[in-house]
């Protein structure tokens, strides 16, 4: 029991590092429409994932200890670690489910990386734009009375005197 329970478990992991996919996926359309407004929403969904990842990541970890004890493999720590250990089947099951933690790994990395460039330049064109910004728009007096500068007012000029 104590493998298929691992196997199941890291079934469980490989579901949510798809979702996080799609989620950070969801975050990188809202910053290239720039509808920043919903952004918030979108990380705190990516937040809820990973915490879930630690959590499935904690079983799996306990999980793979006991597998390890199972097989007489003390030294088997991790995943890659285990499959020499692994009997048929298990070590094909195994090798599968490493090659596809890496895929998705590899794949959150890039929409990660992705999101942090888009987020920098929109940083960035945030700071350019607030520093290319009138700053002596004034403030206010002890009377509640603008101090900005005042355009010159409009006259009136009769031509008929």
């Amino acid at each position: 029991m104590g493998v298929q329970e691992l196997s199941t478990i890291i079934w469980r992991q490989r579901q949510l590092l798809e979702l996080l996919v799609f989620k950070l996926t969801e975050e990188q359309l809202l910053l290239t429409s720039g509808r920043t407004a919903w952004l918030s929403h979108a990380t705190r969904e990516v937040e809820e994932v990973v915490t879930r990842l630690y959590d499935v990541e904690l079983l799996r970890d306990v999980q793979a200890a006991q597998v390890a004890a199972d097989w007489d493999a003390a030294d088997a720590t991790t995943l890659r670690d285990l499959i020499p250990h692994a009997p048929p089947p298990w070590d094909e099951v195994l090798r599968g489910h490493l090659e596809a933690l890496t895929a998705l790994t590899t794949q959150i990395r890039t929409v990660r990386d992705a999101n942090g460039t888009f987020l920098r330049e929109g940083l960035r064109a945030t700071q350019e734009t607030l520093a290319g910004l009138d700053a002596s728009g004034g403030t206010y007096d002890a009377r509640g009375a603008s101090t900005a500068p005042r355009a010159p007012a409009a006259q009136l000029v009769d031509r008929e005197l």
